[in-house]
């Protein structure tokens, strides 16, 4: 019997030699054993190589039975130091109460998120600039999934024809201030987040220093004015911008960011339309849920962009058909003579 373990030893001393991977080595004992099994099995007992390896068939099957348990154990080990990064960190840590453990238990078990991506979107800090068609489901889906600090600007109040897409409102807050009203749904539906609401326009005097409190600004602004100041602002402070645009039953979609090489707005239009061209949804009309399909999917590039998970849109413009069900990509680059972000970083 002992002959066995010497040759066992010799097999695991010549794979470690040559460097062969541990499932090739235990392979060669598992055939060794095996071996040894099939020897006692059909050799006539008092066999010289049956005595030699120990004579009884029922000690190698007990040693193939340890065998088998001991790799049970430290597979389960091995199993449990996989899994333990995932959620064991973020309850040493504290950071979460377990009322926010169990909210955020399906992002928490998504591989691309886990407890790191969940902080990582608590901690974060986003600008959303207006609270109409695109904001209002981008909102109330950055407030669900746990952004920690979320801005939202808009002069406007609520009229009764926002009812009909923008779902963050509600009948009872008609001529509230749509930021307010934001408010109030956001808390409503998470109360472990900040929201910061600023009732008022964007404008030339106060967007750098706004937009600078922020780490990610989304623009669900419908004027072509609102759009090129966010962009502009963004592009000098260096900072990501989520942009999205609907009319009529068509939606667009991009991420802006020539500080890490993508290009921003200007790059992509760098004229703005002929008057008329692209007429805005009080003239031209929307289709309800196109905010909600489009605004929902700029909060989800919100979302891989703070966790980073899988591929953002930057260098691509998504345009969704809605009318024929039809989506596709464009590649889209940063130009060297933009006016915008040509000349910085």
């Amino acid at each position: 019997m002992l002959l066995v373990f010497i040759m066992a030893g010799v097999l695991w001393g010549i794979g470690v030699a040559t460097k062969a991977p541990v499932r090739l080595r235990l392979g060669m004992i598992f055939a060794l054993w095996a071996g040894v099994v099939l020897a006692h099995a059909v050799l006539p007992a008092g066999n010289t190589l049956r005595v030699a390896t120990g004579g009884d068939l029922r000690v190698w099957l007990s040693v193939g039975v340890v065998a088998v348990v001991l790799a049970y154990r430290a597979a389960l080990g091995a199993l449990r130091k996989r899994v333990a990064p995932v959620v064991v960190p973020l309850m040493r840590a504290g950071a979460f109460r377990p009322a926010e453990l169990d909210r955020y238990a399906r992002h928490i078990m998504l591989r691309e998120i886990g407890g790191p991506g969940q902080r990582a979107l608590r901690e974060a800090r986003v600008l959303v600039v207006g609270a109409g068609g695109l904001g209002s489901p981008a909102l109330m889906y950055l407030a669900g999934a746990g952004v920690g600090v979320i801005g939202v600007i808009d002069p406007d109040t609520v009229e009764g024809s926002n009812l009909q897409r923008q779902i963050i409102h509600s009948d009872q807050r008609i001529g509230m201030p749509k930021v307010f009203s934001a408010e109030a749904a956001m808390r409503s539906l998470n109360p472990f987040i900040e929201v910061r609401p600023y009732h008022r326009r964007l404008d030339e005097a106060s967007a750098s220093a706004l937009i600078a409190d922020y780490d990610l600004v989304l623009d669900g602004t419908d004027n072509f004015e609102a759009r090129e100041l966010v962009n502009r602002t963004c592009a000098e402070l260096g900072k990501p911008l989520i942009w999205g645009a609907i009319t009529q039953w068509e939606g667009q979609i991009s991420l802006f960011d020539p500080a890490r090489g993508g290009p921003c707005y200007a790059c992509v239009f760098p004229n703005r339309p002929a008057p008329g061209l692209v007429p805005t949804c009080a003239d031209a009309g929307v289709v309800a849920p196109l905010p909600g399909v489009i605004g929902a999917m700029m909060a989800l590039e919100a979302v891989k962009h703070i966790t980073g998970a899988g591929a953002g849109l930057m260098g691509r413009l998504m345009i969704h058909d809605a009318l024929y069900a039809e989506t596709r990509m464009i590649a889209v680059a940063r130009r060297g003579d933009c006016a915008v972000c040509g000349a910085l970083h």
